[in-house]
C-alpha cells in the first residue's frame, strides 16, 4: 500500500501506479510511437490488482471477515495480496490447469487454496458453493467495481498526456476491457479505437461477437490460460454493442514468441496471455495501421517463468 507521508487512508490504493513508456523497438517497426502501459510492475504482477484491489477494499468496508475467489492464477495472487495487505483470511479455488507457479505464489500470499475442475468455470461454482457467513466472493473479473478500478490505468495514461491513437489489449473473460472502456469514456477518449486479442482455443469473445451471442467455449486449449473464461462477461459484450471493438485472434505460438521479444528486448517477462497483445502488433489490422500511435495494455501475469516460456516455444517449433 502507498504510504506517501501527507496522503490520506482515503487516497491510498493497493494497487500501485505504473510506469507509461515509448517503447523503442516496437515504435521503429512500426513507424509511430508505441507506448507501453506496464501492468506487469504491479505488487502481484498483473492488473488484476487494480479492480480487484478496489473490490477487497469495499468489501472489507462493509465487514467482510473472509474473501474467497475463484482464479486461473493472476486473481487468485492478486486476492491473496489484497487479504495480506488488508489482514483478511483468503481462500482461492484454481482448476488443475492452474500453473504450479501460479499455485505457490498464492500460498506464498497466505491464502488457502483448492484445486478444483478441470476449467476456471468448474473452480467458479465450487468456490461460490463454499461461501459461508461473513464471507465476501471476489469475482476475478465480473464486476462492476472491478471494472471501475481497472480504469484507473486509463486515467493515469491521460495524466500523462499521451492519447494514443489505437489501444491494444488481452481479452479473458472481458474485466479488462470493460475498465477500459470506462476509463476512455470517462477520460473523454471514447474516439480511441480500442483492438482486443485472444488466442486460438480461448476466443470466446471473438466468436460471441462474431456470431452476435453470447458463445461458450466447451474447452480451453489455449496455453494462454490466464484467458481461460469460457463465456466472455456480459458488460464486455454490452460495450460491444455500442462500441465498435476490433477484435483479433493469435495463434498460442506468436503469443509466446511475442512474450519472448518482450522480454530480449524490455527484460521483462510477461505470460502468453499478454504476449498475444505484443503479437498483435505485427498483425497489420487496419485500425493499428490507421493509428497515428498505438498503447498497449502490458497486463503482464505472474504464472509463468522465462525457462517456461522457451519451453513453450521449443514445442512449437
Amino acid at each position: 500500500m502507498n504510504n506517501r507521508r501527507g496522503t490520506s487512508r482515503r487516497d491510498m490504493t493497493l494497487h500501485i501506479h505504473t510506469p507509461y513508456v515509448q517503447s523503442q523497438p516496437y515504435s521503429r517497426q512500426l513507424a509511430k510511437p508505441v507506448w507501453l502501459k506496464m501492468e506487469a510492475a504491479q505488487p502481484s504482477g498483473s492488473f488484476k490488482l487494480r479492480g480487484i484491489g478496489a473490490l477487497c477494499e469495499a468489501q472489507r468496508s462493509a465487514g467482510a471477515q473472509r474473501f474467497i475467489s475463484s482464479s486461473g492464477g493472476n486473481a487468485g495472487i492478486a486476492v491473496a495480496y489484497c487479504g495480506r495487505k488488508l489482514g483478511v483470511p483468503v481462500s482461492v479455488v484454481v482448476p488443475e490447469s492452474t500453473p504450479q507457479r501460479a499455485r505457490d505464489l498464492i500460498r506464498q500470499e497466505g491464502a488457502g487454496l483448492v484445486v478444483h475442475g478441470a476449467a476456471w468455470a468448474e473452480a467458479h461454482a465450487f468456490a461460490q458453493s463454499l461461501i459461508g457467513p461473513g464471507d465476501a466472493f471476489v469475482h476475478p473479473f465480473d464486476d462492476p467495481v472491478i471494472w471501475h478500478g481497472h480504469a484507473t490505468l486509463v486515467d493515469e495514461m491521460a495524466a500523462a498526456g499521451h492519447k494514443p491513437g489505437a489501444i491494444l489489449l488481452a481479452v479473458g473473460g472481458g474485466g479488462l476491457l470493460c475498465g477500459v472502456m470506462e476509463g476512455l469514456q470517462r477520460n473523454g477518449w471514447s474516439n480511441v479505437p480500442v483492438v482486443a486479442v485472444e488466442t486460438e482455443g480461448a476466443d470466446c469473445f471473438a466468436r460471441s461477437i462474431a456470431q452476435g451471442k453470447p458463445v461458450e467455449l466447451a474447452t480451453i486449449s489455449s496455453v494462454a490460460t490466464s484467458l481461460g473464461a469460457k463465456r466472455p462477461c456480459d458488460g464486455a459484450l454490452e460495450w460491444a454493442a455500442h462500441r465498435e471493438i476490433y477484435n483479433v485472434v493469435m495463434s498460442d505460438a506468436q503469443a509466446v514468441k511475442a512474450a519472448l521479444r518482450f522480454l530480449d528486448e524490455h527484460r521483462v517477462v510477461v505470460e502468453p496471455a499478454c504476449g498475444a497483445a505484443l503479437a498483435a502488433l505485427d498483425c497489420g489490422h487496419p485500425a493499428l495501421k490507421a493509428a497515428s500511435s498505438v498503447a498497449v495494455v502490458v497486463c503482464g501475469g505472474a504464472t509463468v517463468t522465462a525457462q517456461q516460456l522457451h519451453d513453450l516455444a521449443a514445442r512449437f517449433d
